[in-house]
């Protein structure tokens, strides 16, 4: 089977390039990263003007309506432009929030953007949990609000802080979609990851053209070749599993998506970082905000062993 978006999705995904792009958003990272929220949040609601969240958000609450392919495209966008904050936690929150009066209280805010999600499991982390308006912990009895619990600890990822989400707010179900909203995290997780390589393999690419050694750029040696070949395969072979499972979205099909688009970046990302040398490293050049994003994706929402699991039907963790 060929597969092709269609002239609409196509220029959804090139409106969000080109607002991304205008955007800045290495900036908006840098910014994050420091604590300052101001332009991320900006972004986070130009983001939202543009549909992407209420592609999760049903049409009786203000939304569009399930939409998978159109989400897969516009994470993919997200991931290539390395938009920061809790962008797959929110739509995995509007999967969650399926109790009538609830969703009629949260899912307009979270479709407009007005209000910024995460999600961890009882006891566990949640990611942007210090910065997030609805903080949602699953536990034993259902779904739960959680307490703000500080300012959250970093991670490899400068962009990314965890915090911990424990009970103690309103019941909000007792007996939440937990499989569906994880097939919407992974899915999600897997087309931003997919777009965090497309960037670090153009930006590669760039890089090896201009630079020169023995008087000829680096792009011209066949060793250096074959390096962006290997991830230009893999990236290439991921894109199909992703809008494969985001058409199906079955566990089998998600988690392969998952696992494939996630490995591909991470193979991306060390070939750049490679073909970058000693500048690749340093934390003042742009590729590390997408270096380390490709490294915490690649655990986030099932490490590849978990969704090779679930591919083979070994069951491995629901959550």
């Amino acid at each position: 089977m060929r597969f092709r978006l269609d002239p609409e999705q196509r220029q959804f995904a090139d409106s969000l390039d080109a607002m991304l792009t205008a955007a800045d958003t290495p900036s908006v990272v840098r910014d994050w990263s420091r604590g300052d929220h101001g332009s991320g949040r900006a972004l986070w609601r130009r983001v939202a003007g543009a549909g992407v969240f209420a592609l999760a958000v049903p049409e009786a609450y203000e939304g569009l309506g399930l939409r998978p392919v159109d989400l897969a495209v516009a994470f993919v966008e997200l991931g290539r432009h390395a938009v920061p904050g809790p962008l797959v936690e929110t739509v995995t929150a509007a999967a969650l929030l399926t109790e009538p009066g609830v969703a009629k209280r949260l899912l307009p805010a979270l479709a407009s953007g007005e209000t910024m999600a995460t999600v961890a499991r009882d006891g566990g982390y949640a990611l942007d949990g210090h910065i997030a308006d609805l903080r949602l912990a699953l536990t034993a009895e259902g779904l739960c609000l959680a307490p703000d619990h500080g300012p959250g600890h970093a991670t490899l990822d400068p962009a990314r802080r965890l915090t911990p989400l424990a009970p103690g707010g309103e019941l909000l179900a007792g007996d939440p979609p937990v499989a569906a909203a994880l097939l919407l995290a992974r899915l999600t997780t897997a087309a931003q990851a997919l777009g965090v390589g497309l960037a670090l393999l153009d930006r590669t690419v760039s890089y090896v053209g201009q630079r020169t050694q023995f008087g000829a750029p680096v792009g011209s040696f066949q060793a250096v070749k074959h390096r962006l070949a290997d991830a230009k395969i893999a990236l290439e072979f991921a894109r199909p599993l992703l809008f494969g499972a985001a058409l199906t979205m079955t566990a089998e099909d998600v988690a392969a998506a998952k696992v494939t688009a996630c490995e591909a970046a991470y193979l991306t990302a060390r070939t750049a970082l490679q073909l970058h040398g000693a500048i690749g490293y340093t934390a003042e050049y742009d590729l590390s905000l997408w270096l380390t994003k490709a490294r915490a994706l690649r655990t986030a929402w099932g490490s590849p062993d978990e969704c090779r699991d679930t591919v083979l039907g070994a069951g491995g963790r629901r959550w």
